[in-house]
């Protein structure tokens, strides 16, 4: 019974939560790019090329028989892949890039002047009342 409350503490974890909205999140912007590069991209970059579809582009390394399908190497799938990664990866810097320059900005903001110590309350008290006498 232990091993499960510690189970359960470390999976409420803040950071262990956060991690796993960010993976799902991420998962789906994956998907999102994916499409973005396959669906509205590549066609038009494929058209500049001479009409090519780069999801059909291979190296045929065996040819297909009656039994066995063609050995290919699908090296156009590799290529909008990169794009993908490209992609996902200069969004990921836009947004960190913007993260820190909003932490450039807190750390610049000045500090709120620290509270007087006890000391200096009671210091301060003390004066006011011989001020009154």
């Amino acid at each position: 019974m232990g091993m499960m409350k510690e189970f359960k503490a470390f999976a409420m974890r803040g950071n262990v939560v956060d991690m796993a909205v960010g993976i799902v999140i991420g998962g789906a912007f994956g998907k999102i790019v994916s499409s973005f590069v396959g669906d509205v991209i590549m066609p038009p970059l494929g058209l500049l090329l001479g009409d090519v579809s780069f999801a059909e582009l291979a190296v045929t390394l065996k040819a297909a028989t009656e039994e066995v399908p063609a050995v290919t190497l699908n090296y156009g799938m590799l290529i909008q892949t990169v794009v993908d990664f490209v992609i996902i990866a200069f969004a990921i810097f836009v947004v960190i890039r913007g993260m820190n320059a909003l932490k450039r900005k807190e750390e610049e903001a000045p500090a709120a002047p620290a509270a007087p110590s006890k000391e200096e309350t009671l210091l301060t008290e003390i004066r006011d009342v011989l001020k009154q006498k």
